[in-house]
C-alpha cells in the first residue's frame, strides 16, 4: 500500500533503499540499485515474471493486518521507520536494523522488535463494553517536536507524543473514517482528509477545527470523498485527490484554485516544486501544473497505484 525512499544525503555514495509496506502485513526494504539491475536484465533476457522479482534487503512482519502507511523520522543518530495499519496500532523500527540483516531471508519475520508501540484508544460504551480498536489509515510526522499523528477509522484525528508513548491530543468533527493526514508546521496546523467527503484544518494547540475544505465542488456530494491530501514545500498549497480527481486550494487565501475531473479515483499525490505528481485507479502516473494543466501522463504495469514517492535527488 505504501512505499516510501530513504534518503541518506549525509552518507558518500549511497545506495538508495526505499521501504515499503504490504496487505500482508509486512514491512520490508530494498534496495533501489537491485531492483533496477534486475529490471534491466529481465528486459535484456525476458524470463518468467517470477524471476525477476526482487528479494528484500530485511523483512520484518510489522502488524497483524494490511500496513496502509510507512513515514521515517529522519533524526540524525537514530533513524526511525514508522509503520501503522488495520491493527489499530503504531509501531516504530529502527532504520539500521531494516538497512541490512546478516539472517536469511527464510528465517526473518519476528527477529526484529519495534522499539515503539501505540495503540488508538477504544470508545467505551453502554455498561462499560468498549469499541473495537479502530484502524490508522495514514500517519504524519511533525519535524518541529517530533510529535506524531495518526488518521484513524473512528473518524477521529490522534496526536502522540514519541517520547512518552501518550496521546496528547484528540481531533474530532469529522463523520467518517479518515483516509489521509498532513502537517503545516508553520502554523501549528495538522490538515485531514475524510470518507464524509471533506478536509479540515485543525489548529494543534487547542485541538479545534479551523476550516472545512469541501474539494468536489457544484457536483453531488453523496458517495465522494478525500481519499489523499499533500501540502507544498512553502505551506501554501494544499491538494485534495477525491473520489473523482484533483482540487487544489490556497492555504493564504482560501479559495480553490482548480478542480480537475481524473475520471478515476486518485489515491496518492504529492507535490514537485510548483507541480503535482498523482496515481489512482488507473494505471497512470499523471503529472499536473499548479492551474490544473496535464503535463504528462506515464502509464504504470499495474491497473491501479496506491503510493507514488519521489526522492530528493529528482
Amino acid at each position: 500500500f505504501r512505499a516510501v525512499f530513504y534518503d541518506q544525503r549525509d552518507e558518500p555514495d549511497p545506495d538508495v533503499l526505499l521501504a515499503a509496506a504490504s496487505s500482508d502485513g509486512s514491512l520490508a526494504s530494498f534496495s533501489l540499485s537491485s531492483c533496477i539491475a534486475s529490471s534491466a536484465s529481465a528486459h535484456a533476457a525476458p524470463q518468467p515474471a517470477a524471476a525477476a522479482l526482487v528479494d528484500p534487503v530485511c523483512i520484518v512482519q510489522a502488524h497483524s493486518g494490511p500496513v496502509y502507511d510507512a513515514k521515517f523520522y529522519n533524526d540524525p543518530i537514530q533513524p526511525l521507520l514508522f509503520s501503522c495499519g488495520d491493527d489499530g496500532h503504531i509501531r516504530g523500527w529502527r532504520w539500521h536494523e531494516m538497512q541490512s540483516c546478516l539472517l536469511p531471508l527464510s528465517l526473518q519475520g519476528d527477529h526484529v522488535e519495534p522499539i515503539l508501540d501505540l495503540v488508538n484508544p477504544q470508545h467505551e460504551g453502554p455498561w462499560g463494553a468498549r469499541s473495537p480498536i479502530p484502524e490508522n489509515n495514514a500517519i504524519a510526522i511533525s519535524k518541529q517536536d517530533g510529535s506524531l499523528f495518526a488518521a484513524a477509522g473512528d473518524a477521529c484525528a490522534y496526536c502522540w507524543d514519541v517520547e512518552s508513548g501518550k496521546c496528547k491530543m484528540t481531533f474530532k468533527g469529522h463523520t467518517d473514517y479518515l483516509h489521509s493526514i498532513a502537517v503545516r508546521e508553520a502554523n501549528h496546523q495538522v490538515v485531514t482528509g475524510s470518507e464524509d467527503g471533506t478536509a479540515r484544518i485543525w489548529d494543534c494547540r487547542s485541538g479545534k477545527c479551523t476550516q472545512t475544505i469541501r474539494p468536489v465542488q457544484n457536483k453531488k456530494t453523496e458517495g465522494s470523498w478525500v481519499g489523499c491530501i499533500a501540502i507544498d514545500a512553502s505551506e501554501s498549497w494544499l491538494a485534495c485527490g477525491t473520489s473523482s480527481g484533483i482540487s487544489v486550494w490556497s492555504l493564504l487565501s482560501n479559495e480553490c484554485i482548480f478542480n480537475a475531473d481524473c475520471g478515476a479515483p486518485v489515491q496518492d499525490l504529492l507535490f514537485d516544486k510548483n507541480q503535482i505528481l498523482a496515481v489512482g485507479a488507473e494505471p497512470a502516473l499523471s503529472r499536473f501544473t499548479i492551474n490544473g494543466v496535464v503535463v504528462s501522463q506515464i502509464k504504470c504495469a499495474p491497473p491501479s497505484a496506491f503510493s507514488v514517492s519521489m526522492h530528493s535527488s529528482g
